[in-house]
């Protein structure tokens, strides 16, 4: 059972030592090779011609924005 409570708290500082040092850097979160602004892709769904379900979803967005301007 000390084998666990070890770990666990091995586990919490690590995670509290990456948060301070998240928080002092002040600088957006990353991945490792860019994300997909690094090959292009401006959006999550790149589609020249979207589904019916996207379509959809956009026109609720569009609809949603139009009521709140």
């Amino acid at each position: 059972m000390m084998t666990f409570i070890y770990a666990f708290a091995a586990f919490v500082i690590v995670i509290v030592a990456m948060a301070v040092g998240y928080i002092f850097q002040k600088k957006a979160i990353a991945g490792s090779c860019g994300g997909l602004g690094a090959i292009g892709v401006e959006k999550a769904c790149d589609c020249d011609n979207p589904c019916d379900k996207r379509k959809k979803r956009m026109a609720q967005e569009q609809i949603k924005i139009s009521l709140i301007e």
